[in-house]
């Protein structure tokens, strides 16, 4: 495949972090893989829990250039030196935000699988729309971001675009080609070996 083609990888933490062994599991599929973004994506409330995990993975992911935004928590943004907020109620506050973080903030916002919430994204300033989940999860109503929302958008509009959820190899090859990032997290982060199972998901890019 075409570099050009290729999608980035988009990486995602899983929502519960141990600091004791994660941040070595994260630079190893870090310096096994090339990754264009991590996203902070922890459960919970607890500011200092999700600032000390911030702190330990911006360390891990800026020394091999790596951008890392966290999922919601727009405040921590700049007060822990994060390169931007991903949001994932869609289009409602991305127009007020990229006020607040400025121009270069990366600012991204999941949209489900709908095409008019991302367009509404898009159009209010955000840098990138994630549409998902892509495969099977057995949550929700079972509604999936098929393969045709990221042909059309991908020929239609120029903000990149994300493909997120419950991807297998064969979504992998199915997507390579009309969709700019695939979102990975808890597909690779279930094995025993996260960047051997990165490698064996993104397999049908090579």
């Amino acid at each position: 495949m075409a570099d050009s083609d290729r999608p980035q990888i988009y990486l995602i933490t899983p929502p519960e972090i141990d600091l004791e062994v994660f941040p070595d599991r994260l630079a190893r599929v870090l310096d096994a893989t090339e990754i264009a973004c991590l996203r902070l994506s922890m459960a919970g409330k607890d500011e200092d829990r999700i600032a000390r995990t911030a702190d330990a993975l911006r360390e891990v992911a800026h020394a091999r250039d790596v951008a890392l935004v966290i999922e919601n928590h727009v405040l921590m943004v700049e007060r822990l030196g994060l390169d931007g907020v991903h949001l994932t109620d869609g289009a409602r506050l991305v127009r007020k935000l990229r006020k607040d973080l400025g121009p270069d903030a990366i600012l991204g916002t999941f949209c489900g699988h709908t095409r008019h919430e991302g367009i509404n994204a898009a159009e209010a300033g955000a840098d990138y729309v994630a549409f998902g989940p892509v495969g099977e999860t057995g949550l929700g109503d079972g509604s999936r971001a098929e393969a045709d929302l990221f042909a059309w958008w991908s020929e239609m509009i120029e903000v990149p675009v994300v493909a997120e959820g419950a991807l297998t190899p064969a979504l992998v090859a199915d997507l390579a080609g009309i969709t700019d990032f695939l979102a990975v997290g808890e597909e690779i982060w279930r094995e025993a070996d996260a960047a051997a199972a990165l490698k064996a998901l993104l397999a049908p890019l090579d």
